[in-house]
Formats: C-alpha cells, structure tokens, sequence
C-alpha cells in the first residue's frame, strides 16, 4: 500500500476514535463511529486477496446495520424525551437497540459471528486495530450510558461470551481465530461488571489492549499465524518465543501475571454485588480460554518439530527485537505488584 494512503487512513482512526469518544452528542459519535468504519476498510483488503475483500464486506455489513441501530436509538430516545445528549439515554427501548447495536460492533454473543472471519482474513497487524483500537468507541458509549443498561441482560450476554469464547477457540489451528475468540472471552468480562463498575471495565480493556498488542507484535515478528507454523519458530528467535509463552499465561489471567489483576478486581466487584453465581460461572468458563493459550503456548516454546527429511526449520536470526515489544512483554507480565494502587486510581 502507498505510504501516504496508508498515513491518511491511520489519521482517519485516530480521527473518528477521538471524535466518538470525546463527543456527547449522538450525531457526533455516530460520524466518528463511520469515520472509524471507513478508515479501517482498506487496511482489512490492502492485500487483494478473496478472503480479505470477503472480510472487508463483512465488516463493512455489520458496522452499517449496528451504526443505523445506533442512530436509530438515539431518535427514539429524542422523540420521548427531547434529549440527544449520550449521558440522557432513558427510555427503556431506546436501551434495548442500543444494548444489540453495540453488541454488534464489538462482537459481543450473539452478535458475534463476523468477528472470527473478518479477523482470519485481516493481516495481523489490521488484526491488531481491529480487536483494540475499534472496540474503544463502543465500549465508551457503553461506558457514558451504563447507569441506563440493562444489568441482568448485560449479565446474561457477558456469560455467554465468555462461554461461547472459550468453547469455539478450542478446536481452531489458525491463530488469528484463536485471538478472535479470546477477544470475545475477554469481552465478556468487561461486560458482566459495567453495571456495577465501569472503571472496572475500562481497566480490563486497558490491559487487555496490551497483553493483546504484545502478542500481535510478537506473532508479526515470527510471521506466524497458524500452529503449525508456531511448532517451528522457537530456532528463530528463542527468546521471544519464551516471552510469548508468558504473556498468554498471562492473557489466560494466571497468577502472579498481569492478566489475573482484572479478573481478581472484577471476581471481588461482583461478590460485593451478592452475584457468586455469575462469578463463579465466568470463573469457571475462563478455563475454557486457558486450555487454548495453554495450548499456544505450549506449541510455540515445548513441542519440537519432526525432524523428517522435508522438514523445513526456520534460521535462527539475530536481528534485534524490537524495543516497544519487550516494553510491552515487561508490562504484560509483572504489573500485578501495583495492584495495591489500583482502587486509589480508579
């Protein structure tokens, strides 16, 4: 791609995501949502590929018919009550379209269907935008009108998610799915605790955001985005691949990993709440996601390859990684310890 297009449309991103989130009216942050939508689109096809303009397509579809439930809330709710002021949202349908259409942008059950595909067919570093920089918009309007949603269907779709990612990433080779359905998972989290506390929400998808960068970034290093390709880039760059294996120990939420400080925060919200059910069932879904990073990783640092005559094994490179992806790596795996500082922050 032309490295002034490209320029133009990571500006647009940059663009449409500050307007959506800073705006307070409905008309605003629905021009910054399509701002987002139409920047995004030539990143996902840049490669001319069948797969990439089906995915295009795809999420070309499904951002329109949420953006329309998006605006086609917001005047329901100025019709009954005069207000197009996010924070306003008070009318109880104008919630429920609301609740779905969002739903849809950020891929939550049971609006989750394009965002496997469209991820499969992206290039990864597209990927990585599409499961972190395009789900800020709609989990800040989530997070503006949370006192107005539903909390039980939030519930409700939260467990899902989290069921649902767990369950269909476990029998996927391809890499980007596997993220894909992670990503689901992780929503679910987010999802089930932005009734009760929604700064909890912003930080699962702050550290979120990174432990998914720094895996990406990783993956593009390597060049991998299938198991079996994994199987044999630990000759390549061994010290990565070592990393690699903690930071989805990490995204899996194990302690004394970076990614178990949300889902600690989250479990300890919903008791206060009286919900031990619920946190007991996404606790036990997150098992789920844990047998596939267990897997990934497994596959990128334990398993050796066959060593048969046609077998091709990667050189060892001594090209330096780069210095953002151990930052991120260091950041993904050691910030539990200022988890004492978390409640006094948020």
């Amino acid at each position: 791609m032309n490295p002034q297009a490209k320029l133009i449309f990571i500006i647009s991103l940059s663009l449409g995501t500050t307007i959506a989130i800073s705006s307070n009216h409905w008309v605003t942050a629905w021009a910054g949502l399509e701002i987002n939508t139409l920047a995004i689109l030539p990143l996902i096809s840049k490669s001319h590929h069948p797969r990439a303009i089906e995915a295009a397509t795809k999420y070309f579809l499904t951002q329109a018919a949420a953006s329309a439930l998006v605006l086609f809330s917001s005047m329901t709710n100025a019709w009954y009550t005069g207000q197009w002021d996010i924070t306003q949202l008070t009318h109880p349908t104008s919630c429920l379209i609301l609740t779905s259409a969002l739903a849809m942008k950020l891929g939550l059950v049971p609006f989750h269907f394009w965002f496997p595909e469209v991820l499969q067919g992206s290039p990864l570093t597209t990927g990585l935008l599409l499961s972190t920089v395009m789900k800020l918009p709609p989990i800040s309007m989530l997070y503006m009108t949370s006192p107005s949603l539903n909390s039980t269907l939030m519930t409700y779709m939260a467990i899902l998610s989290a069921a649902m990612g767990g369950w269909m990433g476990l029998n996927q080779t391809q890499i980007r799915k596997i993220m894909a359905f992670s990503s689901i998972s992780h929503l679910g989290w987010m999802t089930i605790i932005l009734s009760y506390n929604p700064k909890l929400t912003l930080l699962n998808f702050y550290l979120y955001t990174l432990m998914t960068m720094t895996v990406f970034l990783t993956l593009n290093t390597i060049k991998a985005s299938k198991l079996s390709t994994l199987m044999t880039a630990w000759t390549k760059v061994p010290a990565l691949n070592a990393m690699l294996l903690l930071t989805m120990l990490s995204l899996a939420g194990l302690p004394p990993l970076t990614g178990f400080l949300p889902k600690w925060l989250i479990i300890q919200e919903l008791t206060k709440q009286n919900m031990v059910p619920a946190a007991l069932t996404i606790s036990l879904l997150s098992l789920l996601g844990l047998f596939f990073y267990l897997r990934l990783a497994y596959c990128a640092t334990i398993t050796l390859p066959p060593h048969t005559t046609n077998h091709i094994k990667q050189w060892h490179t001594n090209k330096p990684t780069n210095t953002s992806i151990a930052i991120l790596i260091v950041m993904s795996t050691a910030l539990l310890p200022i988890s004492p500082l978390i409640p006094t922050i948020i």
